[in-house]
């Protein structure tokens, strides 16, 4: 049986942060639905391509529209088993969204699994989730885990970590990684 997701949505989301796992998600049968504040299902939010081309830091380049299945404002986090949070620019000003805050905060005191990649890690530490766990995160994050009280994960970026039923990855290179992983704690096996 499928679970039910939710997936934690925003303008300038990374775009194979929130499309690869969106869609791998729902190929194996379960339920997703993708969320952002203020919008509603048929509307759409700007994604953005992180590469890493050598530079300091990754680079940004426009990414795909994403289409949300599903409204917000209707969301109840009570119905969902499990959550996703994208990287990308979304999370630095979801995590300012007090009901967004809440959301993260049910699925933390319900014990339900939790998957962030990237600069999602931003939004747990926000919402106050990650204290004593072991967390990745991009680089850039790992000040922002720490002062949450979290020990920040230095793993390769292509590697996930997993705490209890908390799954996070550095960036979209660990999709076969983090995803596995998530796939582990939500209880999905996959038989050839």
């Amino acid at each position: 049986m499928g679970k039910k997701i939710l997936m934690l949505a925003g303008d300038y989301a990374e775009d194979y942060e929130t499309m690869v796992p969106f869609q791998a998600l729902l190929a194996v049968g379960h339920t997703v639905h993708a969320v952002c504040p203020d919008k509603k299902a048929g509307d759409f939010v700007h994604t953005a391509i992180h590469d890493f081309e050598g530079a300091q830091t990754y680079s940004e380049k426009p990414g795909h529209r994403f289409v949300l299945n599903a409204t917000f404002a209707d969301v109840k986090a009570e119905d969902y088993d499990a959550l996703v949070i994208p990287g990308g620019r979304a999370p630095e000003y979801l995590r300012m969204n007090k009901a967004v805050l809440a959301i993260v905060q049910h699925f933390s005191r319900a014990d339900k699994p939790i998957a962030a990649v990237c600069h999602g890690a931003q939004l747990l530490a926000a919402a106050g989730t990650i204290r004593g766990k072991k967390v990745s995160a991009y680089p850039a994050c790992a000040a922002e885990v720490e002062l949450a009280g979290a020990t920040y994960a230095d793993i390769p970026v292509d590697q996930a970590v997993t705490d209890g039923k908390l799954v996070t990855a550095p960036a979209w290179p660990a999709h076969p990684a983090w995803i596995g992983q998530f796939l582990a704690v939500l209880g999905t096996t996959i038989t050839h």
